[in-house]
């Protein structure tokens, strides 16, 4: 017994979640050979078969919700999405598909990737941080709508900022608390108990996406910086039928 409690592991540090969210970053980026489309490539998919952007984005964050909350689309990434910080499995695949979602709809709103500043609000945007506060403090205005050339002049030491609270967010959620309410599966009863966190953080994640990069609302107005409990009906992506399967992210 004594061993086992010491091979469980340590509350991840700040540094951890950085790695694993810089790892998880690249593979999206990337894409994963045979398995997962680069994010480049699942926006272009969607974008060839939409009129228009707002469309593609919607009907791409719709399929990757029901991706999300489906055991046999996940267990596919599984033993792919290997991470430098261990967490369980189903966790990281469920990581990697909502830092995708978000990035494809950052990609298709015409955000560089490969801006330090669009990492961090992807980062910012997965963990649940509101980043309008600290613009403010920073000095940096902005109205209702968050141009998406304002977010090139943020200052480093603001995103150092906002990936602190990414990373205390992360911590705490990957802590005693977000294992037993996210890794710990119990067959059957489990799963399902599993699937429908991930279904309301998964559903919770797209709003936001879409609010901050396409909307340009980065406003705290409709969310609390906390962990959220709602009707999973009152969601926006989920009322609408899932469409078939834009893209064939088996390969």
């Amino acid at each position: 017994m004594e061993e086992k409690t010491k091979s469980k592991r340590k509350i991840a540090t700040q540094e951890d979640i950085m790695k694993l969210l810089d790892a998880c970053y690249e593979k999206c980026l990337d894409g994963i050979p045979k398995v997962s489309p680069s994010v480049a490539d699942l926006a272009a998919d969607y974008l060839h078969k939409h009129n228009n952007k707002e469309e593609a984005c919607k009907a791409m964050l719709r399929n990757q919700i029901i991706k999300c909350t489906t055991s046999g689309a996940l267990s596919g990434l599984g033993g792919f999405v290997s991470m430098p910080v261990a967490i369980p499995a189903n966790i990281g695949s469920v990581l990697y598909v909502q830092m995708r979602m978000i990035s494809c709809t950052a990609y298709m709103a015409d955000y560089d990737l490969n801006s330090d500043q669009t990492q961090t609000f992807i980062y910012a945007c997965l963990a649940g941080v509101t980043v309008n506060g600290l613009l403010k403090q920073a000095g940096i205005q902005f109205g209702v709508k968050f141009a998406n050339s304002l977010i090139k002049k943020i200052p480093g030491t603001v995103l150092t900022k906002i990936n602190q609270k990414v990373g205390f967010r992360f911590i705490t959620k990957f802590g005693s608390k977000g294992l037993v309410n996210l890794g710990k599966l119990v067959p059957g009863v489990g799963a399902v108990v599993g699937g429908g966190l991930d279904l309301v953080e998964t559903k919770i994640i797209a709003n936001r996406a879409y609010n901050w990069f396409f909307k340009g609302d980065f406003s705290s107005e409709h969310e609390k910086e906390e962990d959220l409990i709602i009707d999973v009906a009152e969601t926006d992506f989920i009322n609408a039928e899932p469409e078939e399967q834009q893209e064939n992210e088996s390969k």
